[in-house]
């Protein structure tokens, strides 16, 4: 067996038009479909990057909080490579989106900076 990548990202939200909004208006992603699915009353939205990999953004009507903080086991963190670093914070600081100082990846001399979505879950810019 041989891993070629990442296919996808699943995300369960709190406030779906919210998510939807932010991943789409902010963050830029195409949506690719959009289903409603009345027996589990739960939204999912198919979204795509640039390079083809995909967001699922689920909707549930009482999703369990998740640990996030501090460094609880499980996934940590969704990780985006942008070209620039620092221009990518600019974009979202002027929308609104808080945005950690930009640091450097000590192992690779890279700049990289944190902010998180609507309901918390982090997210990494992290330069080509």
């Amino acid at each position: 067996m041989v891993l070629e990548g990442f296919h996808h990202v699943a995300i369960i939200c709190s406030d779906y038009q919210k998510s939807k909004a932010f991943y789409t208006e902010i963050l830029g992603l195409r949506v690719i479909a959009e289903t409603y699915r009345a027996e589990r009353q739960s939204y999912k939205l198919d979204l795509e990057l640039p390079n083809g990999h995909q967001i699922e953004l689920f909707s549930f009507p009482t999703p369990p909080q998740r640990v996030s903080n501090p460094e609880a086991r499980g996934l940590r963190h969704l990780a985006f490579v942008v070209e620039s670093v620092a221009a990518s914070a600019d974009y979202l600081q002027g929308l609104g989106v808080d945005v950690e100082p930009i640091r450097i990846d000590e192992l690779t001399g890279k700049p990289f900076t944190f902010f998180q979505d609507p309901d918390g879950l982090p997210l990494e810019l992290y330069q080509k």
